[in-house]
């Protein structure tokens, strides 16, 4: 009879332990994607949906979108300030209107996961804000995660190209390159993806491009699955798996 009772209770000991394990696994994996043209050229739903809703389900995905060609790190970042004077000012009127499209997508859900991907950089480096971005960039991560209420933000960087590594025309380009790995590599929520290899072939306008400021048609394609793949391995990790 003892023996009876002793398997009972650890039967029931480890139906609770499954059901713990199955709830802290529910909830939806948000993925908030942002920055300027290259972000704005990303059509989500070729490559980096598919990808991710193929690791985690169709029904446990959230994919966000709200980018805009030509935007400083300013249209985001509210505490934006240049490295002298107090011109110009930051705006942040790009990131509220993310944020509508975000706090509208999450409605009514639990959300597990929050990993915030980014893809811009060039328009401050033509401006010569290249010393400021990794602070700037820091404190927009920092901005998202105050504003979801959470510590646990994933971010994954797509790194500028390889378009001015002379810095000719775009002055901080390879400035802003180092500030993005900088961020990445510092925190272990972050990770970047390179890109100098997704501007040669044909835009979307049947035009051959050779290291050109935006990235070709597959460049996309290819740019969207790096960037889901880099946010998978983020989110396994943090998971245990």
């Amino acid at each position: 009879m003892k023996q009876v009772k002793y398997l009972c209770i650890i039967a029931m000991a480890a139906l609770i332990s499954v059901s713990y394990a199955n709830g802290a696994d529910e909830g939806t994996n948000l993925f908030i994607l942002s920055g300027q043209s290259n972000m704005a050229g990303l059509d989500p739903n070729q490559s980096f949906t598919p990808a991710v809703m193929k690791e985690f389900g169709k029904d446990n995905v959230i994919v966000v979108k709200e980018a805009r060609g030509g935007e400083p790190i300013r249209s985001w970042y509210k505490k934006w300030k240049p490295a002298q004077g107090d011109q110009p000012k930051a705006g942040g009127g790009l990131y509220d209107s993310l944020m509508a499209k975000v706090n509208a997508a999450v409605k009514g859900k639990k959300i597990k996961t929050v990993t915030f991907v980014w893809m811009q950089g060039e328009r401050d480096a033509r401006e010569k804000h290249g010393e400021v971005y990794a602070a700037s960039l820091r404190g927009l991560i920092e901005q998202l995660s105050t504003d979801l209420g959470r510590k646990d933000v994933n971010f994954v960087i797509g790194r500028i190209s390889d378009f001015d590594m002379q810095d000719k025309t775009y002055p901080h380009w390879t400035m802003v390159r180092k500030a993005q790995v900088e961020v990445a590599e510092a925190d272990p929520r972050g990770s970047w993806v390179d890109t100098d290899d997704l501007n040669d072939g044909k835009n979307s306008q049947g035009k051959d491009i050779k290291d050109d400021l935006h990235c070709s048609v597959e460049g996309y394609r290819i740019l969207g699955e790096r960037l889901a793949q880099k946010a998978i391995v983020l989110i396994n990790k943090s998971s245990g798996q």
